[in-house]
């Protein structure tokens, strides 16, 4: 996983104050794009929640968010500060419940739809 060390940073510092981004003007994806961004945030925050909670080890979430890396960079347009950005506002849309919900339902659909090989 040494190679999306790059995109384990972006994924993890998910902080920062996003309804003040989105005053700023801040880039909207819709449609497919929007979807893969949901993906990637349901995969990255399940894998960083669930590894905090001592429940996945650490090669399990370093393998979620190497999917949402790869998610982001073959299915969304934009740079890497856009997508962060949406992956702000997609966190901040949806409280830790519903994510966790949502990875139980939809990740395997997620895998087909949005293709990372």
């Amino acid at each position: 996983m040494r190679l999306l060390a790059p995109g384990l940073v972006v994924l993890m510092h998910l902080g920062g104050s996003s309804a003040a981004q989105a005053a700023e003007g801040q880039r909207t994806f819709d449609g497919e794009e929007a979807s893969a961004i949901r993906c990637a945030n349901m995969m990255a925050l399940t894998g960083i929640t669930l590894h905090r909670a001592s429940l996945m080890s650490e090669d399990e979430k370093d393998v979620l968010l190497g999917i949402s890396i790869l998610i982001l960079e073959r299915h969304v347009s934009g740079n890497w500060t856009e997508k962060k950005r949406a992956m702000e506002v997609m966190r901040d849309r949806r409280d830790l419940d519903e994510t966790l919900e949502d990875y139980q339902r939809n990740a395997p659909l997620c895998l087909d739809r949005f293709s990372i090989n």
